[in-house]
């Protein structure tokens, strides 16, 4: 009987079995299509027929599309897609599609020999489709080979956006064809054709054979494989099934080195399919090499592409590979893979197959690492840990890896295949199964023959998260509870009986249920029945014909209870009936139910509270008692015992009736999950602190099987004489383990300075650790205790590495400083520390510093990210610098190197990674380029190392270790080994070399399984190209470039472009320094200086000639404390600006700038003798601890560093003797600390009982100072005895007369006077003898936070902004009479612009300098009455910053609603417009108008919609217009000054007339984001073929730019061109959103540059007149904002990193500068390009631009 189609299959049955795209939308025709550019029909003589070609310089201006227009859709259901095309030698193409999935969202698939990686975001994949010529030209990859063929390109769709995007196919929507390539046809089909096979004579083979009509013509007697390419994409080994995937063949692993692209390392004759993973790479020979014939037939399984050579390694008998989804990155079962081809191996080392890519054989032993041991447990969580039915073993999750541990042996046996943390694991009775389930959605489930450790099944689950799962007894039935995509719990049952006898895994029943579950069971004694248990319940469950069902048990007076683990108990006769067993359920509470399960009710419900009775040792326990209770996390039953693990750490052994504690361990941290062995005589335990062991009950001693670092570990070192592992961790911890068992033998916790990197002492039974605070701390393993600790560096530690010798040790910081010690004795000592030496802000890792096997030569990576630095190890004398500062043509990006390491000596090979995913071998001491190992990992690798033999490279490649064969010449591809589920962070050889550890989220420990008796090559050249001369690089002159030397092969002359050695000169040559003298530096505000960030690959310019110099800052840190000091007697004059300190000329206004800080400044202390500041900045983030430096105030230079405290300095003083300096931290601190100023070492530090807010040394006695805080005033006495100095502490109460409020400032005054200011506004007295308060008066109503006392004056400073002024000489005769406020009179009172927070006068009080929090800086005669600005900034963060024509002027516009106009000379306030309540958020000034000075106008914006014109020359304001209903973002002006166009958030952009203030034109183009910049300029460039006198831009948040030409005299306004760059779905940089700027090229008019958040962080330059993209410049971050110098080529961009870059597009360089505090949000070039404005928030800064 025929089957009627369905009405869906009858709409698309048309297109069956295939469909022919050309003829059906007749593209000979063009209605139904379109093409563009240069498209032709031309005969091709191989396939004897028309074609059409493609051709032209630009890609995107010569293409064919269907359909014709975007609004249209092809409607094509086929499943695959077959392009029969032929690309054009060395040249690029693209291949576009959209399609649309059945949700309707429409993605774009771009395939093209121009993308070198993968990428994808929601909206659009794009796959490298490279085809490599088998030469030696490696440089031409990406570029058509000169003997391109014609190419079956089979992409399976619906696979396609499954794997990718986790999406269904609908239908393909549309084709773009681009340049250049050959395209003879498209076809759809929704069967698999094998292109090879075609005609009758193949119909009984097992596949379809590809109709005539699609075929490609193949001479008789030849092979089709000789002629064409077949790629097919995804391949199988990528095919994701509709269903659970089967159980497959032995070994059931799936293979997947995805989602990113994965190249192939070396050329492969692709005689026959070549099907690959991840991206298509196609690889065909070069004419001289032979192809073998083609299997006629497919295989089942994935075929990779073999050479003549290695034909007999067919894996045709081999593994069947499934991949479920794009995120099962590597789906193994103890496998590695061969980066060329697959490579699979079962843990039982079962013979397979190996298939690997060309003639290159692979390197033996194969597998060369063998999985021994692991040092973890847990990952996902701590609660999975089981006993096997015998008792003698633990099976328990370490991350991504099940561990089997026998008790008694401590022998360890491995699950490996999960790619993510194990959420889940069961066990049946019998030992025959074990489930597993992975943490990452949607979940993957994996059944394994327990006894064999082989993978019986893989499949899905239903479930997005599997969060606990269950077997029944026999192993029938598995259990599993989770969440569904929506988040509700789901509980899934399968039938797994017939999995071990070759059958399926089959879904028996599902259910969704509204109640929390936290634990299921599926019951001993009925397979059909279950429990669960949860938030307020308790539920049965069972499952009959095919249906879960569950009912709640009445919980009564319980059924608000938390409920955490349940048990059952069996009766001890063994009855299998319902009655005979109970169901036991504990809570968060502390209660335990038990509830009988036929009856569905509470038997007894108890309560356990621990209470200890006088005298008894052990806790007991009370029943329905009040009080807080356990809280009890798990609970195991045995017939005679219940065995409860609580928050409290305890493990509790009680009878089944509850009536004591039987017995009990106390453990390191909450128990998280106890399991009672089946003989009941041990009960294992976990923590979530990541401790698993078991307590034997007949011994009462407990036994500790595994200890874990609770965050992943970022670092490690071994010791050889006592077998001993260090490891440290971002769980703050260092832990010493022993290699031999692999226990934890000690720990060192830091609960405020985190350990960053470790290693041992080659001799002593020393280790160094660093730490975050920049400490570098010895320990004895013999003691177990700290030895010395030195606190040299200012940043984190990231590198940390002795010589071998043990004489020498080094380290390195994230400031960039690299120290040198002596540890030849115990007492190890600092030699040396230079500063901007290593990459600064590099992270920790093992190999950023590497020390020759010698000792001889330290590398490491700085002083920037570009250069490599080679120096002597103890001289520290730089004897080479390699830099690789150069553009990598594959990513755009600068290249730069990750990590550094040594071979053996008598190679003097030194080995970098770069960010380019190459491993480079060098001479270290010529620089020579030796070899390279290209395409590494698609990652950088922070961690590499060579065995001593220098026959194995080992390198962490993500989650991945790759091994290579780094002594044959030619390599193979390395050997990859996968385990751990998150990033590999150190790799390292034992001191043996007979294992390999590995270090990321555990420690693995590998057994090398080579022979070690190789031995170590002598030095050679290996070149990776055909025969030629041995690659030399010569070192650059100074003065001239390096003349070009003979031609050399075209992968040398590459390596010679991307690679520079620098030798430095003598000691003189600004390359070169001499860390011997350098302790403390004076930083200045070149991130590196001698040697800026190169950008684009030329030589930087000379270390003396700076590209910026620091002129002028604008602005006063008004949110500091005591952070301006003023001296009238030496007229030093000093305030903090953000991270500087700004010491100021009152007389000329001339600046000095000290910088070195990290954060912002909070407070500043002046020394008495005024010789010496201190300064003190908060904690930054790429440090643990704030910062104090000490100047020298003649020089201006920092003398002292010291990190006093973790949190931010409140307050800073000098004793009156100036011998000692007093520092106080913050509320969250609480640290009082004392230094000696003859070397600033600590003195005393003493941690205070309550918040304190000022501190104050008494000026008539060194040994006394005083703090006032919460409710008391605490009065501290010196004693010091011989050089030690001891605090005694007196505290006083505050009295109830003086009100309730805390002390927030103080002063001392006449002796023995003290003045303290209360948070109410009060001011009261202190007797410091008798320590009592005899008088108080209300001074103000708001805060005092400022007194200062001389003579018989006191001046106040309030949160009122009143400052208000004393008389108080009566005081001290009222001291002995009594309290009389009357005796206090106020002279003088002055209201300022906000809360007073620092002052300075002289000594009679009659003048001073006071800061307030709106940012400004008064001068206050109180003779006169009078207040006067002297710096003056913005309270609220800067937006614009504009310039008058004649440069004379500038103006600024702040959020706090003001408009403020400069002189630009003096940078001295003239003129400020002030609108109340109101952002101004944008300004432009407007331009020349007939040379007419008093016409000149600002346009400001602001966020209500208006916009106001102000008068320079009349400070008035002209006209307010409202021409957008919400707030605006930008205002420009046009060339003429007769109009503004003005743009809002909304996406509008207005055109008005300043004058009459009408609006008549509004463009609504960018609707719907919005617009952040509109630049105008004259209109110049003739060749846009458009009319007007303005051409102008306009910029959008969403990535879109338009250039219109005007005139708007005659109102009119034409669009030039429409700009559309491709958006990420979420791009942020340090919490802001990175704007979209576009700006014209002052210096070419053709150019416009654009800066936003797309897929890469750069600069476009696009050309107006080519209508393409002509230059991309790589930024390091995303762009905060954008200014081009119109004198000169110069570029300058802000980012949110606090820095500024200086691009000059002319010589290509690049050099960045600090000294901002927050993001530089804002950059601006004066008309003359002579200045630079850059703004931070409320900060400006005014650089000058030298030579100018």
């Amino acid at each position: 009987m025929r089957r009627e189609p369905r009405p869906a299959e009858a709409l698309t049955a048309w297109q069956h079995p295939f469909l022919n795209v050309f003829r059906h939308f007749r593209v000979d025709e063009w209605k139904r299509s379109a093409k563009q550019g240069d498209v032709a029909v031309v005969t091709d003589k191989t396939l004897k027929g028309a074609v059409y070609r493609i051709r032209g310089s630009v890609s995107a201006a010569n293409y064919i599309q269907l359909p014709k227009s975007s609004t249209q859709s092809l409607g094509l259901t086929g499943r695959y897609l077959y392009v029969l095309f032929r690309p054009l030698p060395s040249k690029h193409f693209v291949i576009h599609l959209d399609v649309s999935s059945k949700d309707n969202q429409v993605i774009r698939v771009s395939f093209s020999n121009l993308f070198k990686e993968f990428k994808s975001t929601a909206t659009w994949l794009q796959f490298p489709l490279v085809l490599e010529a088998r030469t030696p030209q490696r440089d031409l990859v990406g570029l058509a080979p000169s003997g391109a063929r014609w190419t079956c390109l089979q992409l399976d769709l619906q696979d396609v956006l499954l794997v990718y995007l986790n999406r269904c196919y609908g239908h393909l929507k549309s084709i773009r064809l681009c340049a250049s390539l050959l395209v003879r046809n498209l076809y759809t089909s929704d069967l698999c054709f094998e292109p090879a096979i075609s005609g009758a004579q193949w119909a009984k083979l097992p596949v379809t054979p590809m109709p005539r009509e699609m075929a490609f013509p193949v001479p008789k007697g030849e092979s089709w494989h000789d002629r064409y390419i077949h790629v097919r994409f995804p391949s199988e080994s990528l095919k994701v099934p509709s269903k659970p995937i089967e159980k497959s063949c032995s070994p059931p692993e799936a293979v997947l080195l995805g989602p990113g692209p994965q190249p192939l390392p070396c050329p492969v004759a692709s005689s026959k399919p070549v099907r690959f993973s991840v991206s298509p790479v196609v690889q065909t020979p070069s004419p001289t090499a032979q192809s073998g014939r083609a299997a006629l037939a497919p295989r089942p399984f994935p075929e990779v592409s073999l050479s003549q050579e290695r034909s007999d390694a067919s894996n045709a008998d081999g593994p069947g590979f499934h991949s479920l989804e794009p995120w099962a990155q590597l789906e193994a079962s103890d496998i590695h893979t061969a980066a060329a081809g697959t490579h699979v191996l079962t843990h039982e080392s079962a013979e397979v197959p190996v298939a690997r890519t060309g003639s290159c054989e692979g390197f033996l032993p194969d597998p060369v690492l063998r999985l021994k041991g692991v040092i973890g447990f847990g990952g996902h969580g701590t609660r999975q840990a089981l006993w096997t039915p015998d008792g003698a073993a633990v099976v328990y999750p370490c991350h991504a890896v099940i561990v089997v541990l026998l008790v008694d042996t401590g022998e360890q046996r491995f699950f490996l295949g999960h790619t993510d943390k194990v959420s889940a694991l069961a066990l049946d009775g019998s030992s025959s199964l074990l489930a597993s389930a992975q943490a990452r959605a949607p979940s993957v489930m994996r059944l394994w023959d327990f006894q064999t450790g082989r993978c019986l099944c893989l499949f899905r689950s239903p479930m997005h998260v599997v969060c606990s799962l269950s077997f029944s007894d026999s192993g029938a039935l598995l259990c599993g509870v989770g969440k569904d995509h929506h988040g509700r719990t789901m509980v899934v049952a399968w039938g797994t009986g017939q999995v071990g006898l070759g059958g399926e895994v089959v879904v028996l029943a599902k259910a969704h249920t509204d109640f929390d579950v936290q634990a299921f069971r599926v019951t001993f004694f009925d397979e059909t029945r279950m429990a669960s248990c949860g938030q307020g319940s308790v539920r049965l469950w069972r499952l009959r014909g095919g249906v879960l069902r569950s009912c709640p048990v009445d919980l009564g007076e319980h059924h608000a209870l938390q409920f955490t683990d349940l048990a059952f108990k069996q009766a001890r006769d063994g009855c299998p009936e319902p009655s005979a067993a109970m169901l036991f359920v504990c809570s968060r509470s502390g209660h335990i139910l038990e509830i009988d399960c036929q009856r569905m009710v509470v038997r007894h419900a108890r309560r356990l509270l621990p209470t200890r009775t006088p005298g008894g040792p052990h806790p007991q326990k009370q029943t329905f008692s009040s009080g807080p209770g356990i809280a009890i996390s798990s609970l195991s039953v045995s017939p005679a015992m219940c065995a409860v693990g609580s928050e409290d750490g305890f493990l509790r052994l009680w009878p089944l009736d509850f009536s004591s504690v039987l017995l009990e361990a106390e453990h390191e941290g909450p128990v998280s999950s106890v399991c009672v062995s089946p003989d009941g005589l041990r009960v294992l335990s976990a923590t979530s602190s990541g401790h698993l062991g078991f307590l034997d009950t007949l011994s009462r001693v407990y036994h500790m099987l595994a200890r874990s670092h609770t965050a992943p570990v970022l670092a490690l070192a071994m010791e050889q004489r006592r077998g001993q592992l260090a490891t440290v961790s971002q769980d703050r911890t260092v832990r010493i383990w022993d290699l031999a068992t692999l226990q934890q033998l000690y720990d060192f916790t830091s609960s405020e300075d985190a350990p960053c990197a470790v290693t041992f002492h080659p001799t002593r039974p020393t280790f160094f650790c660093g730490f975050s605070s920049g400490a570098v701390r010895s320990f004895s393993l013999e003691a177990a205790e700290v030895l010395v600790e030195h606190t040299c560096h200012r940043g984190a530690v990231t590198g940390l590495t002795a010589t071998p010798d043990g004489r020498l040790l080094f380290s390195s910081c994230s400031q960039g400083s690299l120290a040198q010690y002596s540890c030849a004795d115990p007492q190890w000592h600092v030699l040396r520390v230079a500063a901007d030496m290593v990459c600064p802000d590099a992270p920790a890792s093992p190999s950023a510093l590497a020390v020759s096997r010698d000792g001889r030569l330290l590398a490491f990576v700085g002083p920037s990210r570009c250069t490599v630095t080679v120096m002597g190890s103890a001289s520290l004398d730089e004897l080479l610098r390699v830099d690789i500062g150069t553009l990598d043509l594959a990513s755009s990006r600068l290249d730069s190197a990750m990590a550094v390491c040594f071979g053996p000596a008598a190679l003097g090979h030194l080995l970098v990674s770069t960010s380019s995913n190459r491993v480079v071998v060098l001479d270290a001491v010529s620089g020579r380029i030796i070899r390279e190992l290209p395409g590494v990992h698609p990652e950088p690798c922070p961690s590499l190392t060579l065995s001593e033999d220098a026959r194995f490279l080992l390198i962490a490649a993500g989650r991945t270790i790759k091994v290579w064969d780094y002594a044959t010449q030619a390599s193979p591809g390395p050997q990859v080994y996968i385990g751990h589920s998150e990033p590999v962070q150190a790799v390292a050889f034992s001191p043996d070399q007979q294992q390999v550890l590995s270090a990321g989220d555990a420690v693995f420990l590998w057994d090398v399984l080579a022979p070690t008796e190789r031995q170590v090559p002598t030095l050679s050249c290996v070149c990776l190209g055909p025969p030629g001369p041995p690659e030399t690089l010569s070192p650059p002159s100074p003065a001239t470039k390096a003349s070009p030397g003979p031609p050399q092969p075209a992968r040398q002359a590459r390596a010679q472009d991307r690679w520079r050695t620098q030798r430095p000169g003598p000691a003189s040559s600004p390359g070169s320094r001499s860390p011997s003298h350098v302790r403390h530096l004076h930083h200045g505000w070149a991130s590196v200086p001698g040697l800026p960030k190169v950008a684009m690959g030329t030589c930087p310019p000379p270390a003396s000639g700076g590209w910026l110099r620091l002129k002028a800052v604008v602005g006063y840190s008004g949110n500091g404390r005591a952070n301006m000091v003023w001296r009238p007697d030496t007229g030093f004059f000093a305030y903090t600006c953000g991270r500087l300190v700004v010491v100021e000329d009152l007389h000329s206004g001339a600046q000095q700038h000290w910088s070195g800080h990290s954060a912002e400044i909070s407070t500043l202390a002046l020394s008495h003798s005024a010789q010496v500041l201190a300064s003190a900045s908060g904690r930054s983030s790429t440090t643990a601890h704030c910062q104090i430096r000490v100047w020298d105030v003649s020089g201006g230079l920092c003398q002292h560093l010291i990190f006093p405290h973790s949190t931010t300095v409140l307050a800073l003083a000098f004793s009156p003797d100036d011998r000692l300096l007093v520092t106080l931290g913050d509320h969250d601190g609480r640290t009082l600390a004392l230094w000696g100023t003859a070397t600033y070492d600590l003195v005393s530090s003493t941690r205070l009982p309550e918040p304190v807010h000022g501190v104050a040394f008494n000026p008539w006695d060194a040994g006394e100072l005083t703090c006032v805080g919460q409710g008391t005033v605490t009065f501290w006495l010196l004693q010091q005895r011989g050089a030690d100095i001891s605090l005694q502490v007196r505290r006083e109460p505050v009295p109830e007369a003086v009100g309730a409020g805390e002390l927030t400032s103080l002063c001392y005054g006449a002796p023995p006077l003290l003045y303290c200011g209360t948070s109410s506004g009060q001011v009261c007295v202190w007797d410091t003898r008798a320590g009592r308060c005899f008088l108080s008066w209300e001074a103000d109503d708001g805060g005092i936070g400022l007194l200062l006392f001389s003579g018989s004056r006191l001046v106040s400073g309030s949160s009122t902004g009143r400052l208000r002024l004393w008389a108080v000489g009566a005081v001290s005769e009222l001291r002995c009479k009594g309290s009389g406020a009357s005796s206090v009179f106020m002279e003088h009172e002055l209201v300022l612009d906000g809360a007073v927070v620092s002052a300075s006068f002289d000594d009679s009080v009659d003048m001073g300098v006071v800061g307030t929090t709106a940012g400004t800086l008064w001068f206050v005669s109180w003779a006169e009455g009078t207040s006067t600005r002297l710096i003056s900034g913005h309270r609220s963060k800067v937006n614009e910053v504009v310039f008058s024509p004649g440069e004379s002027h500038c103006a600024t516009c702040s959020e706090d609603g003001s408009v403020r106009v400069w002189a630009l000379a003096s940078m001295e306030l003239v003129i400020q417009f002030q609108v109340l309540n109101q952002s101004c958020l944008c300004l432009a000034w407007s331009p020349p108008c007939c040379g007419r000075p008093e016409q000149q106008r600002l346009a400001a914006g602001y966020g209500d919609g208006s916009l106001r014109i102000f008068s320079v020359s009349r400070t008035a304001m002209e006209l307010k217009m409202h021409p957008h209903p919400v707030a605006l973002t930008t205002v420009a002006f046009s060339t003429d000054g007769q109009t503004v166009l003005s743009g809002d958030k909304d996406g509008l952009v207005a055109v008005s007339h300043p004058c009459t203030g009408t609006t008549f034109r509004v463009l609504s183009d960018h609707q719907g984001a919005p617009i952040s910049t509109i630049c105008v300029t004259c209109k110049e460039c003739e060749d846009l073929g458009v009319e007007g006198t303005d051409l102008w831009l306009a910029a959008s948040g969403d990535q879109r730019v338009s250039v219109w030409a005007s005139d708007w005299l005659r109102n009119h306004c034409e669009l030039v061109d429409w700009l559309s760059f491709p958006m990420p779905a979420t791009t942020e940089t340090q919490g802001h959103l990175p704007p979209s700027l576009a700006a014209f090229c002052p210096w070419d008019g053709a150019l416009l540059m654009y800066v936003g958040p797309g897929v890469y962080k750069e600069v476009i330059i696009y050309n107006l007149c080519q209508k393409q993209v002509v230059e991309k410049i790589p930024l390091p971050f995303f762009a905060m904002s954008l200014s081009l110098s119109p004198g000169t080529h110069l570029l300058a961009v802000g980012f949110a990193e606090c820095m500024l870059r200086l691009v000059d597009c002319a010589m290509g360089t690049a050099q960045d500068f600090a000294g901002h505090d927050n993001a530089v949000h804002l950059c601006r070039f004066t008309p003359s390009a002579r200045l630079l404005f850059t703004a931070a928030r409320n900060e400006i800064l005014v650089w000058e631009v030298p030579g100018l």
